[in-house]
């Protein structure tokens, strides 16, 4: 026997068994609204301070061409959820692909358990949580039509196919060619006890060409990645010929390039990817998930000067079409524009639920994870260094002798922001002019210090896709900053 469900009415937790919910299985809409009202409800009767449910269904697929042949297609569909159970300072997660309600219902009542929480007797009454009217980001914004307008696996095929044999053509002594292409859909829900009732569908798609050169002893290896959200015509509307064109020009100039003599020197260093030391270096230190760990040297800096006063940075979900945009975070707060430091200063913190409640810093709207399977955690969005006023002539002009990176290569960062980068192609700086490329630089150095350094920013800010990972999986990210000079960094060569 079921029982129809009145809105708002105290129910009784012998009935839930037999009630009887009918939500839409292949996408989320209003019919989820009493499902997880009751669940959401349920949770705060068993003496939760806070319940929340994360759903998603995702279908992602890769496609990799290396020479003149499709070597990869991986199509991946995913759907499940998570469960967060919060009390007092702590919390616990809990994921299942069961999206029935029964399914839900065990994911939550496991979660209480971890929280030695226990479901009320079957003779107690509960009332659904209330949840605002629904916010419909998907619906609004016309992104349901998204996935059928994208690519066919065909003609991902063709188009990568065609990018290689365009590199083919403006590159010499070339060992491999490779260009790769993935696309990732996500529909979202977030609904929690404190009334967040959200939804959203995000598209995220890039494409890649890499390049390896040889000649005798003689290696060189340049990529370049673009990166965008929203644009189902995304890989239409690439020029993999000007991408073939720079990579070719740059693994030719690398080939041949001097190895870089290790050593204190200012640099210039480009725009676009360039951000990406900013990122890892310092805009780690600033999530609250770090604050939490006390292992951010910064924990009790905000309000006071942490970097150059000639510096100005930040984080937001709102730039068109950038890799880390969002109109919600996962915790289903709208996205934001975040200032991160001001003229030197450090002005907030990236925050999100559980960040916020453990620290007192104020939500940021950072709430970001990889998919059902992770519990959110404070994240960067689009993260950048923010356009100075100075021109890019002049930058070169205040070097003696010193070094442009200008493209930067991998790297890794300890924990409290020790950092070294690889420098994929960097060229000499002599009397304010670029003379001559260079190979092997490995730029080291300590956040608290480089932030310091970053003397002069000029008027070219550029964004660059970029994949950051951390404690709630793999995200996608902007990284960013106009060229700027560091006066003085520590160089590791031959």
């Amino acid at each position: 026997m079921t029982v129809a469900i009145t809105p708002g009415r105290l129910i009784r937790t012998q009935e839930i068994p037999g009630l009887d919910y009918r939500a839409t299985r292949d996408r989320f809409d209003e019919s989820w609204r009493d499902p997880l009202s009751l669940l959401l409800g349920l949770g705060r009767a068993a003496g939760a301070d806070l319940v929340e449910f994360f759903l998603e269904h995702n279908q992602h697929i890769s496609c990799l061409a290396e020479d003149d042949s499709i070597t990869s297609i991986s199509p991946t569909i995913v759907a499940g959820a998570g469960v967060r159970v919060f009390l007092g300072k702590g919390d616990c997660y809990v994921s299942t692909n069961d999206l029935t309600f029964s399914g839900l219902k065990a994911a939550l009542e496991k979660g209480l358990a971890i929280m030695g929480l226990t479901l009320p007797g079957p003779a107690s009454h509960l009332s659904e949580i209330n949840l605002e009217l629904f916010r419909d980001y998907a619906t609004a914004k016309g992104k349901e039509t998204w996935l059928d307008q994208c690519s066919s696996m065909q003609e991902m095929g063709d188009v990568l196919l065609a990018a290689n044999g365009t590199i083919a053509q403006k590159a010499r002594h070339i060992q491999a060619r490779r260009s790769a292409y993935f696309r990732d859909w996500q529909e979202v829900m977030v609904a929690a006890s404190d009334g967040t009732f959200a939804r959203d569908i995000r598209l995220t798609q890039s494409v890649s060409s890499n390049l390896l050169c040889a000649d005798g002893d003689h290696r060189s290896s340049i990529g370049q990645r673009l990166g965008d959200t929203s644009d189902p015509h995304f890989l239409r509307s690439w020029d993999y010929a000007s991408t073939a064109e720079e990579v070719a020009e740059s693994a030719g100039k690398m080939l041949y390039a001097d190895y870089v003599e290790s050593g204190n020197y200012p640099i210039i260093m480009a725009n676009h990817f360039g951000g990406v030391i900013f990122h890892e270096a310092c805009g780690h230190l600033l999530e609250t998930t770090q604050i939490e760990r006390g292992t951010t040297p910064f924990i009790d800096k905000k309000g006071k000067k942490i970097a150059h006063e000639n510096l100005t940075a930040w984080d937001e979900g709102l730039s068109a079409d950038a890799f880390g945009t969002l109109d919600m975070d996962d915790e289903g707060m709208p996205t934001q524009r975040t200032l991160l430091i001001e003229k030197g200063v450090l002005k907030n913190f990236l925050s999100d639920r559980a960040g916020s409640m453990r620290t007192g810093h104020p939500r940021t709207g950072s709430g970001r994870r990889a998919g059902y399977t992770y519990a959110a955690a404070s994240r960067m969005r689009n993260t950048y260094i923010a356009a100075g006023e100075t021109s890019v002539d002049d930058l070169f002009a205040s070097v003696d002798k010193g070094i442009y990176c200008k493209k930067m290569g991998g790297g890794s960062v300890g924990a409290t922001g020790q950092f070294n980068f690889g420098v994929d192609e960097a060229y000499l700086i002599e009397d304010g002019k670029i003379t001559k490329p260079l190979k092997g630089a490995t730029l080291i150095g300590e956040a608290k210090e480089i932030m310091q350094r970053i003397s002069l920013c000029s008027n070219d800010l550029s964004l660059a896709p970029g994949f950051c990972g951390s404690v709630s999986g793999s995200i996608y990210v902007t990284v960013g900053q106009p060229h700027l000079k560091v006066d003085s960094i520590t160089v590791g060569g031959r």
